[in-house]
C-alpha cells in the first residue's frame, strides 16, 4: 500500500522528535489546511514533536453530485452522521495505521503518537486510534461524528486512550448532535472522553486552539519522576 502524501515537518525545527501527530483534515481540503496551526498552538519548545499532515486522494463525492474532491471516504447522503462508505473509511484508517508504523520504524514509540482530525479526518481517526493494535497517546476528534460506531472492531490495546472532543454549537455541516451522539456511543462502549463546544461554526476558534495545546501538552509532556 503507497503511503499517504504528506506534509511533514519537526517542531521545533532541528529537533529529535520523540514525539509525533497525524493530523488530517476534512471534505475538500487538504494538509495544508492544519499545518499552519502549528505555530498558533504555542507549544512548549521542550517538546519534540513530527507533525504530519496527509493529503486525501480526490474521489467522487455523492453528496455533492459526483464532483471529484479530496475526501478520505464517501458521503451517500447529506445526512453525514448515517451513510458513508464504511469501507473507504476502513481503508482511510489502515493508511493511518501505516503512517504509525512507519513513526514506530523511525524510533517513535506508539504510546508517544497523537492522531487527530477535523469533520471526516475525525471519524477516520476515531477509527484509526480504536483499532490499532499498540496502545496509542490519544486520539482528537474535531467537529465530527463517529462514523463507523455500528461496524468498529475495537482492538483492546487502546481501550484507555485518552479521547478528546471538540465541537462548534452553531455547526451547519456537522451538527453538534452528532459530536454529542459520538461522545454517548463511545462512553457506552467503556472508553472516557472529554468534550467541549464553542461558539462558532464548522471551524476552529482561539479557545479551541488553546484547549487542543494544553491536551497536546498534557498528553507529551514526559511525567516528572
Amino acid at each position: 500500500m503507497p503511503s499517504l502524501p504528506r506534509i511533514e515537518f519537526d517542531y521545533p525545527r532541528n529537533s529529535h522528535p520523540d514525539a509525533a501527530i497525524i493530523w488530517l483534515h476534512g471534505l475538500g481540503a487538504d494538509g495544508s489546511d492544519f499545518a499552519g496551526i502549528v505555530p498558533e498552538l504555542h507549544l512548549p519548545e521542550t517538546l519534540a514533536i513530527r507533525f504530519l499532515f496527509p493529503h486525501a486522494p480526490s474521489i467522487p463525492v455523492s453528496i455533492n453530485n459526483g464532483f471529484v474532491m479530496p475526501a478520505w471516504y464517501d458521503i451517500l447522503d447529506a445526512d453525514v452522521g448515517r451513510r458513508v462508505d464504511v469501507e473507504q473509511l476502513q481503508q482511510s484508517a489502515a493508511k493511518i495505521h501505516q503512517l504509525i508504523d512507519q513513526l514506530r520504524q523511525d524510533g517513535i514509540s506508539s504510546n508517544r503518537i497523537l492522531l487527530a482530525g477535523f469533520s471526516q479526518g475525525g471519524a477516520v481517526v476515531l477509527q484509526a486510534a480504536l483499532t490499532y493494535p499498540e496502545p496509542l497517546g490519544g486520539v482528537l476528534s474535531l467537529s465530527s461524528y463517529f462514523a463507523s460506531a455500528d461496524t468498529i472492531k475495537p482492538h483492546p490495546a487502546n481501550v484507555a486512550i485518552p479521547i478528546r472532543l471538540c465541537h462548534g454549537r452553531q455547526d451547519p455541516v456537522v451538527a453538534e448532535k452528532l459530536g454529542l451522539e459520538c461522545k454517548a456511543r463511545l462512553e457506552a462502549m467503556g472508553y472516557l472522553t472529554e468534550y467541549s463546544s464553542y461558539p462558532m461554526e464548522h471551524s476552529v476558534c482561539l479557545d479551541e486552539i488553546r484547549d487542543i495545546s494544553a491536551w497536546i501538552s498534557a498528553r507529551l509532556t514526559p511525567a516528572e519522576h
